[in-house]
């Protein structure tokens, strides 16, 4: 296990604070009770639990670019057909993962392609897992097409805590399937857009990983058998 790159800047200043709250206790406290002593364990256990936040685990990836593999560590909290009108302009197959305070908070791409389209849209902060959060939530969206030719999009949705969502995409790089694709804050969202008909691997409330658990299969694109 490792701490996230997102996670050092505020580890360091929040351990600092908390070093001179606490050397400045020991200079001008002569005779410490239990309340100073609580004090000083809550503001650890504070400590411990944005680090245990920013903690990613070190897994063995799933790697298989016949399967869409999971954007996020969380539950399945939404499985259905909608259309997608920012990007793909046409019915798809949404399924959501939902993120709560204790779930690793790091997202992947699901699968290998190019970048074609990032966007980031200011928003509210509703609870996540409430329905219409995807697009009333802040959020950035991730459209990309696979090498087969067929175009999905990703969307990170902040949720009633989350307050900073980190995107590393940008239009027109190549990346692959498992690559880091951001970092959300405390409790967040992702919102996965599939070709209508794509074949689920999963069901609603299923626990998932990122890297690791497949969400569906790939389609195949239907072949050309016109005649020349």
């Amino acid at each position: 296990m490792y701490i996230h790159k997102e996670g050092h800047k505020m580890l360091t200043i929040v351990g600092a604070i908390i070093l001179v709250i606490y050397a400045a206790m020991i200079f001008t406290v002569q005779q410490w009770n239990f309340f100073h002593f609580l004090f000083i364990t809550i503001l650890l256990v504070f400590w411990c639990l944005l680090l245990y936040f920013f903690r990613i685990p070190r897994r063995v990836f799933t790697e298989d670019e016949t399967r869409y593999i999971s954007p996020a560590d969380g539950s399945v909290c939404a499985i259905e057909e909608v259309y997608e009108k920012e990007y793909l302009n046409c019915d798809c197959l949404q399924v959501s993962i939902f993120m709560n305070g204790t779930d690793v908070h790091v997202n992947r791409y699901p699968v290998s392609g190019k970048i074609d389209y990032v966007k980031y849209h200011k928003g509210n902060y509703f609870v996540a897992s409430y329905p219409k959060s995807s697009v009333l939530n802040e959020h950035s969206s991730i459209g990309m097409t696979l090498d087969n030719g067929q175009r999905i999009l990703i969307r990170q949705v902040a949720g009633v805590m989350a307050r900073r969502i980190v995107c590393y995409a940008h239009e027109g790089e190549t990346v692959r399937q498992n690559q880091e694709m951001g970092f959300i804050k405390f409790g967040s969202r992702i919102d996965l857009f599939l070709p209508i008909g794509t074949a689920l691997c999963v069901d609603l409330q299923d626990v998932v990983r990122n890297g690791v658990t497949p969400l569906a299969e790939v389609p195949i694109p239907p072949k050309n058998n016109d005649k020349q």
